[in-house]
C-alpha cells in the first residue's frame, strides 16, 4: 500500500510539469530502488512518506510546494553514512534528472538549493520553502516516545560498523548541535507542535547513550 501511494504522489507531481508518465516512472523506479537497500534502516521509503505528509500539513505556508515535494523524494536519494557529501550527490542527481525531463531551470535550482540545505539543517529566514523540507525531515525528533525509540535504533543500525564509544561520542555531538539551537524547527507550526517533545526525546537520548550495555541506546 505504501508504494501505491507514494507512486500516485509521485505521479501527480510532476504531471503538473507535463513530464510522461513512462519517463518519471523510470525515475521513481531508481528511487525506490535507492530507498530500498538494506542498509536503509531509517533513511528510507517510510522516512520519505512521513516527510511527504508533514510537509503536507506545512502547505499552505508554502511558496512553490511541488518544488518542496521533489526535494522531500531526492534529499536523501544518496545516503552513505561512511561519507560526507551525501547531500552534494543527491543534489547533483536530482538536477541530472530533471534537466534531463525539461524542468524549468530555475525549479530545479530551488530543489538543489533545498537540498544542500539539509545537510546543516539551515535554512534563511525568507526561505519558507526550505524551512517546510527542514521542519518536516526533523519531524521525527518531536514524534511520540515509542516512535522516537525506534527512529534511534535505526540510526544505531545504519551505523553498526561504528563501535559504541565512537558511536557514543558522534550521536551526543549531533544531538547537543540541535539543543544549543535557539529552536529546531524554523515554522510556527512546527515549533509548536514538535520543539517540546523533540527536546525531551533528544534530551532522554544522550541519556541513555551514556548508559553502558545497551546495544541499541534509545
Amino acid at each position: 500500500m505504501m508504494i501505491l501511494y507514494l507512486e500516485s504522489e509521485w505521479h501527480k507531481l510532476f504531471s503538473l510539469y507535463q513530464v510522461e508518465p513512462a519517463s518519471s516512472q523510470k525515475i521513481f523506479d531508481e528511487i525506490v530502488a535507492a530507498y530500498s537497500s538494506n542498509e536503509r534502516h531509517y533513511h528510507n521509503l517510510l522516512h520519505i512518506q512521513q516527510v511527504l505528509k508533514t510537509a503536507s500539513i506545512l502547505k499552505p505556508l508554502a511558496f512553490n510546494f511541488p518544488t518542496i515535494q521533489i526535494a522531500i523524494w531526492f534529499h536523501d536519494f544518496v545516503y552513505d553514512p561512511k561519507a560526507k557529501d551525501n547531500e552534494e550527490k543527491s543534489a547533483e542527481y536530482a538536477f541530472i534528472y530533471f534537466k534531463n525531463l525539461n524542468i524549468p531551470l530555475s525549479i530545479i535550482n530551488d530543489v538543489v538549493n533545498m537540498i544542500l540545505n539539509t545537510k546543516n539543517h539551515y535554512a534563511c529566514p525568507k526561505d519558507i520553502d526550505s524551512q517546510i523540507l527542514i521542519d518536516s525531515d526533523l519531524s521525527i525528533l518531536g514524534s511520540e516516545s515509542l516512535e522516537y525509540k525506534a527512529y534511534a535504533r535505526a540510526i544505531r543500525l545504519e551505523y553498526a560498523w561504528v563501535s559504541d564509544t565512537e558511536y557514543q561520542i558522534g550521536r551526543t555531538k549531533v544531538l547537543q548541535k540541535f539543543l544549543q539551537r535557539e529552536r529546531i524547527y524554523f515554522t510556527e507550526f512546527a515549533f509548536k507542535m514538535f520543539e517540546f517533545k523533540a527536546r525531551e526525546n533528544i534530551n532522554n537520548e544522550i541519556f541513555n547513550l551514556s548508559q553502558p550495555g545497551d546495544e541499541f541506546p534509545v
